[in-house]
């Protein structure tokens, strides 16, 4: 029988991660780096991948990983999603590294599990696991093209870029001919770019078609967690600000209207945990992963926007400020609702695994 509790080293992991968050990752330094031309926070990076070692969760030991599972890289992702965290975690520990892991490039996998390395599956945001992706024309090793709705693009150091050929080519993200522009992003603290490849030069390292659906579904399903640390931080920063603030000389959380709002969302989020742990689960172990992951997503970016709108809504006139982080996790969950495919996708993807289709 599955067990999705945590276990004492995950909460353990958790700990570490949240101290090191609480110092280092505060709401009013986010809301200032979103204002900068720096969005990721690399400082905070280099203490999450090299310090701790969190790069490489994924990766065998063998490798230079931690030879961890899918279950302790979501335990990251809840934290780093309850501080809407400013870093490439997901798409370089997660989304790269089951790409490289695909491909078995040992030398790439371990300078990611390093930290020192950041690298990006030139994949749009947007695709779905077993969704068409566009790929770039390889003419003799060089790569042209153009790719758009690439998330952190800007931070990485190597793309893993699929071509018409079928291959998944290595790229230098520095090189002269890689051009990286960055576009107004929804959500400031994971921005997106397109990058254009004029004869760049690539080194095939794989088969793109598996390597990118193993990718984007592990990038899906820890998705979910990201979504539950958000909900679960707005969940638990309304109802503590509806029992300080008072109207008519009680507090607002008293009002059994706000008390019936607050419990509902209470149980969405308890529901989104079981969903998220249980893709986590499927992950690790390989069982059912397809039909746990589309459960998790059909479910996860609803409950992550309602959380974050109620939250907006709960907190009144300051919630309506910049200065107030509020907006930052409605504007994450907004973007995270239709990252690696949105609900209806997966609710479609859902009925063809378990052969439920829609009658004609």
């Amino acid at each position: 029988m599955t067990d999705l509790l945590y276990s004492e080293e995950e909460e353990a992991l958790r700990a570490a991660v949240r101290d090191l968050l609480t110092d280092h990752c505060d709401p009013a330094g986010v809301i200032a780096r979103t204002e900068s031309d720096a969005p990721h926070d690399l400082a905070l990076w280099k203490s999450l991948a090299d310090t701790m070692g969190l790069a490489g969760l994924l990766v065998p030991e063998e490798l230079g990983g931690q030879g961890a599972s899918h279950r302790e890289a979501a335990v990251v992702l809840e934290e780093l999603g309850r501080a809407v965290a400013p870093v490439p975690y997901l798409s370089s520990a997660v989304v790269a590294t089951e790409a490289l892991l695909a491909c078995g490039d040992g030398e790439l996998l371990a300078r990611l599990a390093s930290g020192r390395t950041i690298g990006v599956l030139a994949v749009g945001l947007h695709i779905a696991p077993g969704g068409a992706f566009t790929a770039v024309r390889q003419e003799s090793g060089a790569l042209h093209g153009k790719l758009t709705g690439i998330a952190d693009a800007a931070a990485a150091d190597v793309l893993l870029v699929p071509a018409e050929d079928g291959g998944l080519y290595a790229v230098d993200a520095d090189a002269d001919t890689v051009t990286v522009t960055p576009r107004v992003s929804l959500d400031l603290t994971r921005p997106v770019a397109t990058i254009t490849f004029d004869g760049a030069p690539g080194r095939r390292i794989g088969d793109a078609a598996p390597a990118v659906r193993r990718a984007l579904r592990a990038g899906a399903g820890l998705l979910a967690s990201e979504q539950l640390g958000l909900a679960d931080w707005t969940l638990t920063e309304t109802v503590r600000h509806l029992k300080e603030r008072k109207q008519f000389n009680r507090p607002v959380g008293g009002f059994q209207a706000l008390k019936h709002r607050l419990a509902q969302l209470w149980l969405e989020v308890v529901s989104l945990r079981a969903a998220a742990r249980g893709a986590a689960d499927a992950l690790a172990t390989g069982e059912d992963a397809e039909v746990t992951v589309a459960v998790a997503q059909a479910y996860a970016g609803p409950v992550a926007v309602h959380a974050a709108e109620e939250a907006l809504q709960l907190h009144g006139g300051i919630g309506m400020t910049w200065e107030h982080p509020v907006h930052l996790y409605l504007k994450r969950a907004k973007a995270d609702a239709i990252a690696y495919g949105t609900a209806g996708r997966h609710r479609a993807a859902l009925a063809e695994l378990v052969d439920l289709r829609a009658p004609l």
